[in-house]
C-alpha cells in the first residue's frame, strides 16, 4: 500500500514525455518536472539542506510550489507549506516552530522567520553542476510533510507525515476511486492543505495521470477551466460547492469530461450536493478525514452505492471503529468517537508529545468527531465532540440543527454554535447565509426549527449574515462565531 511512484526519479522513463503538471504559466512533462526539482534541490544543498532538515515554501498555487515539495524530498528533507494569506506573525510562528533551513517566498517583504530566503522568482531552472547533487536518499520512514493544524484549540501544531503516510493516502485514493493515468486533476484547492497535496497533486501523479492548477477559485473562471482543460475529477470543498449553485442560470459549463469530483475538508448537507449535482450533472463523492490521518479515512465510491448523509466506507488499507468514553468498540448504529488505525495516520505532532499521546496513545487515531457506523460499513458524522453543546445537562449536536436549517430553501449556509446561559450552562444559537436574492426569515426558520426538533435543541436566536466565517481551509469558524456573538 505504501510506494514511492510519485516521486519523479521512480518513474518508469516511458512517462519522460507524458504531460505532468501545468499552471497558468507552465506546461510540465514528467521529465521537465523532474529535471527542475533537480536544479532546486542542488540549489537546496548549497544552503545545508539534507537528511533532517525542513524546507518552508509560503506561496500561492503555482507550479514552484510543488518543485520545492520534491526537490526538498529529493534531499531526504520535509516541507512545510504555509498560508500565502498569513500575517508575518503566523507566518514566522511556523517557520521557526518547524526549524526551517530555508524559506521560498514571493519576494523581499514576506516573512522569513529570520531564516535565510529564497524568492520564487530566483528558483534555478536548470542544474549549474557546481556541485555534486548526490543520488536521492529518500526512505518511507523519511518525515514528507509538516502541515498545521488551524490552531482553532491553541497554537498551531505541527502534524509529522512521512513518505510512507502519503504514499499509502495516494494509493488508496488511487484504488478506491479507481484513478488512473488516464485520469486529470482540475486542482482549486490551496496547497498549504493536505487534501490539495494528496488528493489532487500526490495521486494522480503516483499514477500516471496529470494534474492542471487553478491559483485560486473564482466561481466563473473555474467554470470555464474545467470547459477549456477537460479534467476528469477534482476535490473541493462545501463553500466551492455552495458559489457554484449560486451562480445565476445563464452562466453555463460543459462539464461533460468530469467523471466525479469529491466534496470533504467540512460536513456538506445533502440538499447542497443534490443541488450541485442537478445543476451540473456531476457526481459528488463525499468523504472525511483529517490531517492526522493524512488527509482521507472514508469516502463514498464513485461507481457503487453512495449513502446521502454519509462520507462513505473506510478506504482500503483503513480501519474505521467507533469508540466509547471508557476505550471499548461500541456496536453498529451506535455513537461514539471515531476512531481510525492504518498506514496513513500521521507519526505525531511535531514536538508535542503529550498531545501525540493523547491522540495515539491507544494505537488509535482518536479524532475528535462523533460518529455512527450502519450496517454496510458506511459512516455518518453526528458533531465534533468539542463543539457539542450541552444544556442542562442534555448533550445537542449542532450538526442536526444545521441539517435542519439547511432544509429551508432559503438558507446557503448555516452554523449552530453553544452561548453561554445562566441557568443551563449553554443553549444553542445559529448563524445563517441566504443563497443569492433571497431573503431569510428569521420566524419561518424557527418555525421550521420547532417542526423538526426538540424544544432544548431549537436556536434560542438566529442571526443573519451575508457569509459565515470561514478558517484558512475552509470549513465554518466557530471560535469566531462564538467570539462575534459574546460582542
Amino acid at each position: 500500500m505504501t510506494n514511492l511512484d510519485y516521486l519523479p526519479w521512480r518513474r518508469p522513463a516511458a512517462y519522460d514525455d507524458r504531460p505532468a503538471i501545468r499552471d497558468a504559466h507552465h506546461d510540465l512533462t514528467y521529465a521537465q518536472f523532474g529535471a527542475w526539482t533537480d536544479a532546486v534541490a542542488e540549489q537546496f544543498a548549497g544552503y545545508g539542506v539534507g537528511p533532517g532538515s525542513v524546507v518552508a515554501v509560503m506561496l500561492p498555487n503555482r507550479v514552484e510550489l510543488l518543485v520545492v515539495l520534491v526537490a526538498a524530498w529529493r534531499l531526504g528533507a520535509a516541507a512545510t507549506p504555509i498560508n500565502p494569506m498569513f500575517t508575518t506573525h503566523e507566518a514566522d510562528y511556523q517557520i521557526n516552530d518547524a526549524d526551517a533551513a530555508v524559506v521560498v517566498n514571493a519576494g523581499p517583504d514576506a516573512p522569513t522567520g529570520g531564516r535565510p530566503s529564497i524568492s520564487v522568482d530566483d528558483l534555478r531552472r536548470t542544474r549549474r553542476g557546481d556541485r555534486t547533487l548526490s543520488a536521492p536518499v529518500t526512505e518511507s520512514g523519511d518525515l514528507a510533510l509538516l502541515i498545521y493544524t488551524s490552531g482553532s484549540t491553541g497554537r498551531p501544531k505541527g502534524v509529522m507525515l512521512s513518505h510512507s503516510n502519503i504514499g499509502a493516502m495516494a494509493a488508496m485514493m488511487a484504488e478506491h476511486l479507481e484513478i488512473t493515468e488516464q485520469d486529470h486533476c482540475l486542482l482549486v484547492l490551496p496547497l498549504f492543505h493536505v487534501n490539495a497535496i494528496c488528493i489532487s497533486f500526490l495521486t494522480p501523479i503516483a499514477v500516471g495521470g496529470r494534474l492542471t492548477m487553478l491559483q485560486r477559485f473564482q466561481p466563473v473562471e473555474f467554470l470555464a477551466a474545467i470547459a477549456k482543460y477537460r479534467p476528469t475529477y477534482f476535490s473541493a470543498v462545501p463553500t466551492i460547492y455552495s458559489h457554484l449553485v449560486s451562480q445565476p442560470f445563464d452562466v453555463l459549463a460543459d462539464t461533460s469530461s468530469i467523471r466525479f469530483a469529491i466534496c470533504g475538508a467540512a460536513p456538506a448537507s445533502t440538499e447542497l450536493l443534490a443541488a450541485t449535482e442537478e445543476r451540473f450533472g456531476i457526481g459528488l463523492v463525499e468523504g472525511y478525514g483529517l490531517t492526522e490521518g493524512t488527509c482521507a479515512s472514508t469516502a463514498n465510491p464513485v461507481d457503487g452505492k453512495r449513502k446521502a448523509g454519509t462520507v462513505g466506507v473506510a478506504l482500503p488499507g483503513q480501519r474505521v471503529a467507533i469508540m466509547a468514553p471508557d476505550g471499548t468498540l461500541v456496536p453498529t448504529g451506535d455513537r461514539g468517537e471515531v476512531v481510525i488505525q492504518g498506514a496513513n495516520v500521521m507519526q505525531g505532532y511535531l514536538n508535542r508529545p503529550e498531545a501525540t499521546a493523547e491522540a495515539l496513545g491507544d494505537g488509535w487515531l482518536h479524532t475528535g468527531d462523533v460518529g455512527i457506523l450502519d450496517q454496510d460499513g458506511y459512516l455518518r458524522i453526528v458533531d465534533r465532540i468539542k463543539d457539542m453543546i450541552i444544556r442542562g445537562g442534555e448533550n445537542i449536536y449542532p450538526k442536526e440543527i444545521e441539517t435542519v436549517l439547511h432544509g429551508h430553501s432559503a438558507v446557503l449556509e448555516a452554523a449552530v454554535v453553544g452561548a453561554p446561559h445562566p441557568v443551563y450552562g449553554e443553549v444553542p444559537v445559529a448563524v445563517v447565509a441566504p443563497y443569492p436574492d433571497r431573503i431569510i426569515e428569521v420566524d419561518e426558520l424557527l418555525a421550521l426549527c420547532r417542526t423538526k426538533l426538540t424544544k432544548i435543541k431549537v436556536p434560542v436566536a438566529i442571526h443573519v449574515v451575508e457569509a459565515i466565517p470561514k478558517n484558512p481551509v475552509g470549513k465554518p469558524d466557530k471560535p469566531a462565531i462564538r467570539k462575534s456573538l459574546r460582542h
